[in-house]
């Protein structure tokens, strides 16, 4: 039997398992065939990849025949798992587990708002790995939310949060985007563990960062300290002084895939 030839104008809907026993849960996946190095991407808290910014970093990936893959972590999207038993460790896992799955070759992470945290986190676990059938090549972070659970929610929670998390477990934070959703304290305490922005930061790849000046949810000091924690790598900042947190309009998206195109 012939095999039909790969269209490479689809990304095609796939998904994996990951965890073991009463942790396992199912990933959904869209990943597009092409060159290399491809495109992974890495949405933010509370999104999927059907967002505006992961759409037209796919349409990208088409119109010039390269390799993408998004995904939506558990209790995102089309994924299973609920968003409150959601933690950084637990995306964690999925993010390594669907690019070790699904990447291969040099690759460029582009990560927003909690996605560029776990971009970090994925290209320090990459690094610290001996051989890999896929690497990263660069980092492009939108809005990076690093160390968002603790220095973006905890420490500017007021008491009265601070104890309904510690003694309920959660709390509904409302939302501009949407409904309310849980901030747990798993997803808290577990955060901890993962922070960053304590030290230097040694990754081994290129790193772009794009910031809104007027971002409410990830304030452009953050960003800041962020790239004075790489002291190593070839890091470049650029601030887009009307810009908001999802940077999202045409012209930001022009940006967002002008910066790709310098690694491709």
């Amino acid at each position: 039997m012939s095999g039909a030839a790969i269209d490479l104008s689809i990304a095609m809907p796939s998904s994996i398992e990951v965890g073991v026993g009463a942790e396992q849960r199912r990933i959904a996946v869209r990943a597009r065939a092409g060159a290399a190095p491809g495109l992974f991407w890495l949405g933010g808290f509370h999104s999927d990849m059907t967002g505006t910014k992961a759409v037209a970093l796919d349409g990208f990936a088409a119109e010039t025949g390269r390799a993408c893959v998004r995904f939506d972590y558990s209790g995102h999207g089309c994924s299973g798992g609920g968003f409150a038993d959601g933690s950084i460790s637990r995306w964690l896992e999925e993010s390594i587990a669907v690019f070790d799955e699904f990447c291969d070759g040099p690759q460029i992470v582009v990560g927003s708002s909690m996605g560029g945290w776990l971009a970090l986190l994925l290209a320090r676990h990459l690094a610290g790995r001996p051989t890999s059938r896929a690497n990263i090549a660069a980092l492009v972070l939108i809005a990076p939310a690093t160390d968002f659970t603790e220095a973006l929610m905890w420490d500017g929670f007021s008491p009265e949060i601070r104890e309904e998390i510690e003694a309920t477990g959660s709390w509904l934070r409302p939302s501009d985007y949407g409904e309310p959703y849980p901030i747990t304290r798993k997803l808290i305490e577990d955060g901890r563990k993962h922070l960053l922005l304590g030290g230097a930061i040694e990754l081994g790849c290129p790193v772009r960062i794009l910031q809104g000046r007027q971002d409410p949810d990830v304030p452009w000091r953050h960003a800041f300290t962020l790239a004075e924690r790489l002291p190593c790598d070839d890091v470049v900042l650029s601030m887009i002084p009307d810009g908001d947190h999802r940077l999202s309009r045409p012209q930001d998206i022009a940006r967002l895939l002008a910066t790709v195109q310098e690694f491709v």
